[in-house]
């Protein structure tokens, strides 16, 4: 490469000499005309001028071509220095769990035989294309398996770029870019999203145009999905989390069963014969998923469970059980060493502490990290011996687990904050909002700016996103004045930065609008989002998924301004320009209709709205389950609109039955939770049952002052919601005395 670069310039330099010599070469052959020498006479200095531009400039773009060239090799799987085609890899290097091996011979090999899945046509299919098909399921469902199978039936000849963590992933795109075909693996997507990493705009500008075959395989855990789409409510205002919605809106999902179907099993009983590993996991496949099985995940996990015996290996198996927390926190990177034995003294001694007649730390590490029978450690190392990262069965299992309110402990979180960078921050925070850790989550962005700040300076676009992001929490923390403020002095630096037209701009500007919404600054708020629309439909056109974001808050604050008429009008566009680009079935689109309905509810049309409402709740149970965030929201408004119909009966059992669903998934302390249970106290008014309502607004004010202070806007909801009970009951004078008006 570097042979090349001095040909190149060589070369240059060479005809920069030819010319500014081009008088003198002219004088030597002989050459009298007038006309030639005067002509070479005004080449000669220009030239000279220019051939150190043209070297310099030349030089500098064959620097900056072997520097990405480097940065990608440095940052990407390689096989002898050079980007691999996808039939030359090993699928054990994307991610493809092994299985143990045969008995000693020929066949000896890590991957058993492949069972084809149900899946597997629309897959295929799918990839005849240029696109982004993203894999979910369980741990070991067998996802990386498929989508590997997939490609390299399909693709073996395109070139495959797996960067190596979410730094490389730039450089990654850009190399995907500019190839003809290509493969872009990003195995458990997570490790990619977030702060410096996939972004909206890189997928679409990778996979937009013509003459090309260009293809984006993922694949992603459902727990990690449901953690990553947690607050897809489009109110949320959280930069990271929009640009992660973003990402995952591009990608044609796929989900993979960790059960086997009876077809699938079928087959591998035809398998078996070829693969004595198959015929072995078929009679466990009534307890298991068959991939689940051949990689080994409940044997590994049993071994987990046992080393918690006293005079096993309790030190090592509490540090797994403080990197299985690591990551159910957010903190995605692999764990450096240091932090774990920092963090498992806590999980050790809950379960028995020296009487469990721990291990030296020697030997925890030694037995964590061993290469079992089967290929796979507990705990393996990320490329250096530094970090490690869980076995992530271990993880998925222990999230199942997990009862409603078991959070990781606010002392992991804050230590591992301590050993983080900006990006590991940011995604703490991320989790901790969603599972309504506010303070927490303030904690950890606040953090991230702090670590911004040192690192790149308070303009740079990573600090202004850390600014953002925390101004949302110190809103739900009750503290509009300061939320206000942060969104303010954010958009201020990025239209002096970026101009007023920018997309970064432009958000913030959104993100100020609906600050001013949340606190009932209505007026301001339809000002500054009509504003923010127009420029979008200018620079974007109308269906846009930025300007279509627009135009759905627009339609909210005119809800709110009692301006029905217009916000019906508003919500139908967007939910029929939806429904047009995306289907019927987008989240966006359900959104949209779910909107659209409580629209209509405040216009009287019940009838229509109990409809729409219903109609969203049984899409969004059949797509995500009856125990998904979206389906719970569905099914809560949905009791409202039969409150609005007189069918109080109906609507208490819904509301309850969300209620204990919600306290059963999230706590009773989570901000979801607290809103079922107010809004199941209204109805137990409307059922002429005061002092049960009373009881409950009470308990749900008494709960979200001590989580989110006095002044938040739920906190003052439930005030004026018990306020309005203590009149019923007749005891006005303690309604005052809770700041409401008569």
């Amino acid at each position: 490469m570097k042979g090349n670069r001095v040909v190149r310039v060589g070369f240059l330099a060479t005809a920069g000499v030819l010319l500014v010599a081009a008088p003198s070469v002219l004088a030597v052959a002989g050459v009298k005309d007038w006309r030639w020498l005067t002509l070479a006479a005004i080449v000669a200095p220009v030239a000279a001028l220019l051939s150190g531009v043209w070297q310099e400039r030349f030089t500098r773009a064959v620097q900056v071509r072997d520097e990405r060239a480097w940065e990608l090799a440095e940052g990407s799987y390689t096989l002898g220095g050079k980007l691999p085609r996808v039939r030359d890899v090993d699928p054990i290097v994307l991610g493809v769990h092994p299985a143990p091996t045969r008995e000693p011979g020929p066949g000896r090999d890590r991957v058993p035989v492949y069972i084809e899945r149900d899946t597997d046509r629309g897959l295929r299919a799918r990839l005849g294309g240029s696109g982004f098909v993203l894999l979910v399921g369980d741990s070991t469902a067998g996802k990386s398996r498929a989508a590997f199978e997939a490609i390299r039936a399909v693709l073996p000849d395109h070139m495959l770029i797996v960067p190596l963590g979410r730094e490389a992933v730039a450089a990654a795109v850009r190399a995907a870019g500019s190839a003809r075909r290509c493969v872009l693996w990003l195995n458990d997507l997570e490790f990619y999203l977030g702060a410096g990493g996939l972004s909206y705009k890189q997928v679409a500008e990778m996979l937009a145009g013509d003459g090309h075959h260009r293809v984006i395989v993922a694949t992603l855990r459902t727990a990690e999905e449901d953690r990553l789409t947690a607050a897809s409510e489009e109110k949320t205002a959280r930069q990271l989390q929009r640009d992660t919605q973003a990402v995952l809106d591009l990608a044609h999902r796929i989900f993979l069963e960790r059960q086997f179907t009876a077809a699938e099993r079928t087959r591998a009983g035809e398998a078996a014969g070829a693969d004595p590993r198959i015929a072995d996991a078929l009679t466990h496949a009534d307890t298991c998923g068959i991939a689940e099985y051949l990689a080994c995940g409940p044997r590994l996990l049993r071994e987990w469970e046992n080393a918690w015996s006293r005079g096993a290996h309790p030190r090592g198996a509490a540090l797994i059980a403080a990197a299985v927390d690591l990551r159910r926190a957010g903190y995605l990177s692999g764990a450096p060493r240091p932090l774990l034995e920092e963090a498992h003294a806590g999980y050790l001694e809950a379960r028995g502490g020296a009487r469990l007649r721990p291990e030296s730390m020697d030997e925890a590490w030694r037995w964590a990290t061993q290469v079992r029978q089967t290929g796979n450690p507990l705990l393996q190392s990320t490329g250096d011996d530094d970090h490690v990262e869980v076995f992530d069965y271990l993880l998925d299992v222990t999230q199942r687990r997990s009862p409603a309110g078991d959070h990781v402990p606010a002392e992991v979180i804050t230590a591992a904050l301590r050993y983080g960078d900006a990006a590991q921050a940011a995604d703490l925070a991320t989790t901790a909002y969603n599972k309504g850790r506010y303070q927490l989550a303030a904690t950890a962005y606040q953090y991230a700016l702090n670590a911004n700040l040192d690192q790149h300076g308070p303009e740079h676009p990573d600090t202004l996103t850390s600014r953002s992001d925390l101004a949302l929490v110190l809103w739900a923390l009750g503290r509009p004045a300061e939320a206000e403020a942060e969104n303010r002095a954010v958009l201020k630096v990025r239209s002096q930065l970026l101009g007023a037209d920018h997309p970064d701009t432009l958000t913030s500007r959104s993100n100020l609008a609906l600050v001013l919404w949340e606190v009932g600054r209505l007026a301001e708020a339809e000002t500054e989002n009509r504003t923010v629309l127009e420029v979008q439909k200018r620079l974007f056109g109308p269906d846009h998924p930025d300007t279509l974001t627009s135009r759905h808050n627009l339609a909210n604050v005119l809800r709110d301004l009692g301006q029905w008429i217009e916000a019906e009008t508003e919500n139908r566009v967007v939910f029929e320009a939806r429904t047009r680009l995306f289907g019927p079935d987008h989240p966006d689109t359900l959104t949209s209709r779910d909107n659209l309905a409580y629209v209509l509810r405040d216009l009287g049309q019940w009838m229509e709205a109990e409809a729409e409402h219903r109609a969203v709740l049984e899409t969004r149970t059949r797509l995500f389950g009856a125990d998904h965030p979206d389906t719970l929201n569905s099914r809560n408004n949905h009791a409202k609109v039969l409150r609005d119909l007189g069918q109080w009966m109906e609507a208490e059992a819904e509301h309850r039955a969300v209620l204990e669903t919600r306290t059963r998934l999230f706590g009773a302390d989570h901000p979801d939770t607290l809103t079922s249970r107010s809004d199941h106290a209204v109805v137990l008014r409307d059922l002429g049952r005061p002092a049960e309502a009373e009881a409950e607004h009470r308990a749900v004010l008494e709960t979200r002052t001590r989580l989110f202070g006095a002044e938040a806007p739920d906190t003052l909801t439930s005030r004026s919601n018990l306020a309005v009970v203590l009149r019923d009951l007749g005891r006005s004078a303690e309604a005052d005395e809770l700041g409401e008006p008569n």
